[in-house]
């Protein structure tokens, strides 16, 4: 089984307004509320390739009601800590006449230790044949250095890790051989001191080198110039597909979520990053995540060639 694990989920609202001035109000064209945060979108992601799931995580108050709500009727189940404080809206804001995207993201709420200590407790239960995939940022009270704990836990129980955050604690985590990282180009320099964000030969060297460290397979992603691929075995870049952006929210999630459902169906590392890439372009192009209807006409822009 497959379990997405979510530290600091999120109701988003996304808006579309032709003009964002101060002191007025300013009426919208349209509006949407999406139940989110990175693993939960993973796991909508996986159920949309008809990939089975559990969705793990911690959250509060009447806004974890709505992301566990919308997650079970999508038929995914979910197993949350629940904590006091309600979890986080985030807004997302398309301004037409600038053709700008404005972010708004608010902290998460406040987790004690026992409260982590439950979450651990439900990750030791799984085993060999399991995939935990943690995606994102942690709420308040939860500290970089669990995800250590988690990789040893992963180690011992022999199930496979996968991670997606940009906290440099993932260096400490290669000693324990995790099966996937996705970072992308920002992350990636910042775990190496680089100040920018270097050619792409030297992030092909800092994904090799992860590999190196433990890691068995690194997809670095590119932004809107694509995405790499790096294990022991191959290296891969496949291109961006074009098209006109309307919410990037999301965009990273579908790639790994489209990427590690590929994995674990056997899909050729070629063919999986080309779906894969396709599939993170749709979702940019659109108000919420991809249902996959437009990918194979994406995948025809994408070229993925071994390097």
């Amino acid at each position: 089984m497959i379990y997405t694990l979510t530290l600091n989920p999120a109701i988003d609202l996304v808006i579309d307004t032709k003009t964002m001035k101060p002191n007025v109000v300013n009426r919208t064209e349209s509006y949407d509320i999406q139940a989110n945060g990175k693993g939960v979108n993973v796991s909508f992601i996986l159920k949309r390739l008809g990939i089975e799931n559990i969705a793990l995580g911690v959250g509060g108050g009447f806004t974890i009601k709505y992301i566990e709500e919308v997650l079970s009727k999508s038929g995914i189940s979910n197993d949350f800590v629940h904590v006091e404080q309600p979890t986080r809206i985030n807004v997302f804001t398309r301004v037409q006449d600038e053709n700008q995207e404005y972010k708004l993201v608010n902290k998460g709420p406040k987790t004690s230790s026992n409260q982590v200590d439950q979450l651990l407790q439900k990750i030791q239960k799984l085993r060999k044949d399991d995939i935990l995939s943690l995606s994102g940022s942690f709420s308040e009270g939860i500290e970089p250095g669990i995800l250590s704990k988690i990789a040893k836990i992963s180690e011992q129980n022999q199930f496979k890790l996968v991670l997606d955050t940009s906290y440099p604690e993932v260096m400490e985590t290669l000693q324990f051989h995790p099966y996937l990282i996705k970072p992308n180009d920002h992350e990636i320099s910042s775990w190496f001191g680089k100040k920018t964000i270097p050619e792409q030969t030297e992030l092909i060297k800092m994904g090799k080198e992860l590999v190196q460290r433990g890691a068995s397979n690194v997809l670095i992603s590119l932004g809107g110039s694509g995405a790499l691929f790096v294990n022991a075995q191959e290296t891969l870049y496949g291109n961006a597909a074009t098209g006109e952006v309307v919410n990037t929210a999301g965009s990273g999630d579908t790639m790994l979520g489209s990427f590690l459902g590929g994995m674990v169906s056997g899909l050729p590392s070629k063919k999986n990053l080309k779906r894969a890439l396709a599939a993170g372009s749709d979702t940019a192009f659109q108000s919420w995540i991809t249902d996959f209807k437009n990918v194979p006409a994406l995948e025809e822009q994408i070229q993925v060639k071994e390097l």
